[in-house]
């Protein structure tokens, strides 16, 4: 699988990111992944995390590691992408009653205060967020987007999964890629 772009999975904390990394593996894509966060009752089938990720505003060394691979980054780093390299970004929505209802549950299960903002401010946050992010990806030459529902992937992930796969260009196999989505997962529906 020799190409020469980056390919991005990303998207707000919660929004299904981890999901399609499991996705694009099991349709055969490589990832860029280290495992040092990892499985839990919130994520039981794991993070799919590289940690460097979380430095690329001073660390982007491993961008040329990740040509022709995955790597999941959480939408507020995109932002930090030098101009340097071709992405190719797998956006994730969520419906954001469960993206709140989600990291609700997570901090609890981690025993971390949940009342630090109300849902009805981080929605706002968020929704603002991803509005920014948005514009910043449709202006960005050197970034190919699309955006993909988890919702819609939950109900019937077939025709994504072949979306995706038209969407990057290679030899994935849309079939295995739907077959790993698991309804058992997807909790605090709305």
């Amino acid at each position: 699988m020799g190409h020469e772009f980056v390919t991005l999975v990303s998207g707000l904390p919660r929004s299904g990111t981890s999901m399609m990394m499991k996705v694009l593996e099991a349709g055969g894509m490589p990832l860029l992944v280290d495992h040092v966060r990892t499985a839990d009752e919130d994520n039981p089938e794991g993070y799919y995390e590289f940690e460097r990720v979380k430095k690329v505003e001073t660390d982007t060394a491993w961008l040329d590691e990740a040509r022709g691979r995955v790597v999941k980054m959480i939408s507020a780093l995109l932002k930090h992408l030098p101009a340097t390299h071709h992405y190719k970004v797998i956006f994730m929505r969520r419906n954001l009653d469960e993206v709140l209802a989600s990291q609700r549950q997570m901090l609890i299960r981690r025993g971390k205060p949940t009342d630090a903002a109300s849902d009805e401010k981080m929605a706002a946050y968020f929704t603002t967020h991803v509005r920014r992010v948005e514009a910043w990806l449709a202006e960005q030459p050197n970034v190919d987007v699309i955006y993909v529902s988890y919702n819609d992937m939950m109900q019937g992930p077939a025709p994504h999964c072949a979306r995706i796969a038209a969407f990057l260009g290679l030899a994935l196999d849309p079939e295995r890629m739907a077959s790993v989505v698991s309804g058992a997962l997807y909790r605090q529906r709305r």
